[in-house]
């Protein structure tokens, strides 16, 4: 049986790992999506900066519970964690509906990017995996900050998903909407997790 200071440590590297790879794929969707024009790639790699903030703040979470705080400092970071995770997630919702709402007004097109699709062919293959791992640990722990943030990760492989479908049926089509659509189609997703996870860190859920 693996014992809570493993499973702590265990957690540690994951959200390390997790936190790196939202870094890289930050810089990589931001910039793809500026030079692209496309929201759902600036609106990915915003959300990919977004994942790095509540990443750090799950990190500061664990590493307190390392050192040895108390149930009652542990759940207070837990809280925290939680709001900073929900808050994250409903900010995203804001951003990605006024953008895609100016889009569809002014009929702004989004161009093909081959180094976002290579980014958001990575996101599809690797985010399930971290988002089984954390819901795992999150549990074993009794973290639903953990888990949360997990949920986060599944979010960011359906926006990649999103992305790549969003692309092809532009490319195919010449459906110059599909971006956006399909953009505002990911608020209700990211807006239902970011209210969870807010009412969580209010101690509302």
């Amino acid at each position: 049986m693996v014992t809570k200071p493993k499973l702590v440590q265990q957690s540690i590297r994951t959200e390390l790992f997790s936190t790196g790879w939202m870094a890289f794929e930050f810089v990589i969707g931001l910039t793809a999506g500026l030079q692209a024009g496309s929201i759902l790639l600036i609106a990915f790699g915003l959300d990919s900066f977004l994942e790095i903030i509540a990443g750090s703040t799950l990190i500061w979470r664990l590493r307190k519970e390392a050192r040895g705080a108390t149930a009652e400092e542990i759940a207070r970071a837990e809280r925290r964690s939680s709001l900073v995770v929900g808050t994250v997630l409903l900010g995203l919702s804001v951003y990605v509906t006024a953008v895609s709402g100016f889009n569809l007004v002014t009929h702004q097109v989004a161009n093909e990017s081959l180094m976002g699709m290579g980014i958001a062919v990575a996101s599809v293959v690797l985010m399930p995996f971290l988002t089984l791992r954390k819901r795992q640990l999150g549990q074993a722990l009794q973290s639903p900050a953990l888990v949360e943030d997990g949920m986060c990760n599944i979010t960011c492989a359906y926006m990649a998903g999103t992305v790549l479908v969003g692309a092809l049926l532009t490319a195919l089509f010449n459906w110059w909407w599909v971006d956006s659509v399909a953009a505002l189609v990911l608020v209700y997703f990211i807006a239902g997790e970011g209210w969870e996870s807010f009412q969580a860190g209010r101690g509302k859920a």
